[in-house]
């Protein structure tokens, strides 16, 4: 029997009872683009698609214990951080990748759900910028996101973006990707990806649906997969695009839940 061996991703994240977001969509994500999936569980989520019930930390030894024991042993080629919660639970994470300063990781500053739960305690914000942010290859806010980080009103236009792309980079990341789905007065996304070199922009027509549930999880996990994968940046980014665009426009195909539904990670398979 002829063994292959195939690109690596961890994900380090919460978990989403529903199934649509978190760890569930990271898995699903990497899984549907070739890649094999190792998780760390950061918190224990009860959840559907209407609502974050509850939340329960897993404890901090546990954490790094889960860190500790895939990297020790899986030659992990990326890394995506998504939920981390809170402050002691940064400072943990922040250790341990400390330990694997040789791995791209992909950071998706996670701060609150779909359905408008917090999912990053208040006070826990500056410890990401200080510990995580300038240990990021990437960062993937949404627009609500980089209005925290950047301590600003949300951009509400492609030039208010621009500003606000500045002020990321100032976080210490290598790169930025700042996602322009939250820009209701368009018909039109626009994702902005700022390197020490230059600025692209990505644009795409946004699709009229409600099953979007888990679609920044799954954009950060697939640009995590692309980079375990060997592609550049830019590349690994606009083919993460390209297929969650995909998945987003076949998303209505699913029927799960009565609110905001998951995305369709399996669009190409799921015939």
């Amino acid at each position: 029997m002829t063994t292959q061996t195939f690109p690596i991703a961890l994900t380090i994240a919460g978990s989403d009872s529903g199934g649509g977001a978190g760890i569930q969509a990271d898995l699903k994500t990497f899984s549907a683009l070739s890649v094999y999936g190792a998780s760390v569980i950061t918190a224990i989520t009860a959840q559907n698609t209407c609502e974050v019930r509850s939340i329960h930390s897993v404890p901090i030894e546990i954490i790094k214990d889960q860190i500790r024991c895939v990297l020790e042993d899986l030659s992990v080629n990326a890394i995506k951080v998504g939920m981390i919660g809170d402050e002691a639970t940064i400072t943990a994470v922040a250790q341990c990748l400390s330990e694997a300063t040789h791995i791209p990781i992909v950071l998706d500053p996670v701060m609150v759900s779909k359905t408008g739960k917090m999912l990053l305690v208040s006070d826990a914000t500056q410890a990401l910028i200080s510990q995580l942010i300038p240990k990021a290859t990437l960062i993937t806010p949404n627009l609500p996101e980089a209005a925290v980080l950047c301590r600003e009103d949300e951009a509400q236009s492609l030039d208010a973006m621009y500003k606000t792309l500045d002020q990321l980079m100032n976080l210490g990341s290598k790169a930025v990707l700042l996602k322009g789905g939250h820009l209701a007065s368009s018909d039109r996304c626009y994702d902005l990806l700022a390197t020490p070199s230059c600025i692209h922009r990505f644009e795409s027509t946004r699709i009229k649906t409600q099953n979007t549930h888990g679609t920044g999880c799954s954009m950060a996990s697939a640009i995590t997969a692309n980079i375990a994968k060997g592609y550049s940046l830019e590349q690994a980014v606009e083919e993460a695009k390209n297929w969650l665009t995909q998945a987003i426009e076949h998303s209505d195909r699913l029927n799960v839940g009565r609110g905001f539904g998951p995305i369709h990670h399996f669009h190409d398979f799921w015939l």
